[in-house]
Formats: structure tokens, sequence, C-alpha cells
């Protein structure tokens, strides 16, 4: 079984990327604040069938099929890390926009909200990348059945991101008035997100590894 290191490893890892602005923060701050807390929890509903759909993926052993065609797995973490670099851009801008001063919304209906998170989600370059190349670094093939350890590793993933995006939309209207009432902070915050995602997007783009196997 997943030994405590490797939970503890993707805790962390997991924490890390939660609270990286991207897209899933994006939505469900603006969700929240246009709409109310009770539509951001709907969103993140859909956010966490996203993650459902990963999982389910992962423990399928869609990490193989990178092995087999390694130039598939290069396209898909350059085109996760264009895509983040754009993010990137788009935040660091003069008039850049921060995850905590969103646009206005017109409002949705639950069954849009659920479907927007889930899309949201599953196009999230950030989580494909974790799921298809950093999730199969923690599953030791000495400890046991490796689709039991993807299950529980990715369930630990989901679990902490859960739990940070809860807590983001219960609070994304205090957030949003705070940094409102304080552009100083609103302009540290934007640069802070778009190091941020510069940084993530260069390291997975220099990144050479292959794509490890998840399951037997």
């Amino acid at each position: 079984m997943v030994g405590p290191g490797a939970l503890l490893g993707i805790g962390l890892v997991a924490l890390g990327l939660v609270l990286t602005p991207g897209p899933n923060m994006v939505y469900l701050v603006s969700r929240s604040v246009a709409q109310g807390r009770r539509a951001g929890l709907i969103s993140l509903l859909g956010v966490a069938a996203g993650f459902g759909v990963y999982l389910a993926a992962a423990v399928a052993g869609l990490a193989a099929i990178f092995v087999l065609v390694p130039v598939l797995y290069a396209a898909v973490k350059l085109a996760g890390a264009a895509y983040l670099l754009w993010l990137a851009w788009r935040t660091l801008r003069p008039g850049g926009q921060s995850p905590f001063s969103p646009k206005p919304l017109p409002p949705d209906g639950p069954r849009r909200l659920f479907t927007m998170g889930l899309v949201t989600n599953l196009l999230n370059p950030k989580i494909a990348i974790l799921y298809v190349s950093l999730l199969p670094q923690f599953i030791d093939p000495a400890r046991g059945h490796l689709a039991a350890q993807s299950l529980v590793l990715g369930l630990t993933q989901i679990a902490v991101a859960l739990t940070v995006n809860t807590l983001i939309v219960l609070t994304a209207g205090t957030l949003a008035g705070f940094f409102a009432r304080r552009p100083t902070w609103l302009r540290v915050q934007r640069w802070v997100t778009g190091t941020a995602l510069a940084a993530l997007a260069l390291r997975i783009a220099a990144d050479r590894s292959r794509a490890a196997v998840a399951t037997p």
C-alpha cells in the first residue's frame, strides 16, 4: 500500500497546485462573487466530478499510453506549459486580471454551473499534468497493486484540492473586497500569481522525464 512519504508528497504537490491560481480558482471565485456561495459550491461539485474523471483515467492506466507514444506525452506537456504561460501573461500584463478582481457574470442555473465547473477542470492543464506526469512518480511497485496506489494517491489529491477550493468559495467575497480596498496588495497578488504560473510553465517545459506507468 501507499507509504506515508508518498501521501505527504502528493499532498504537498496538490496543495502547491491548488494555491497557484489557475482556471479552477478563476472560475470559482468569479462565480462565487457574482452569484453567491451556493453557486460557487455547485460549480465546485462540477470541479470535483472533473477530478473523478482524471482519477478514473489514472487508475485505468492512462499513463501507459504516453509510455507507448512518447511524442504524444511531450506534446501534452508542451501544450500545458504554453497555456500556463498564456495565463501568466494575462495576469502580469498592464491591466491584467487577478482571480480576486473578477468581472461580473450573468447568473446561471445549477445545471450550467455544474457543467462549467466540470469542463473548466477537465481543460485545466495543471490537473492534466498532475495526473499524467506527477502522480505516477509517487507510486512504488514494491508496495503492491499499482492501480490501488494510484487510487489512494488520487483521492488524497482530491481531498486537498476540494478542501482548499471550498475555503476559497466561502471566502471569495471577503477576499475580493479586501483586495478591492487595497490596490497595492492586489498588484502584489497579481505579480506573485503571474510569476508562479510562469515558473511552473518553464519547469514543465524543461522537464525531460518520460511518462511513468501507474498500473501493472
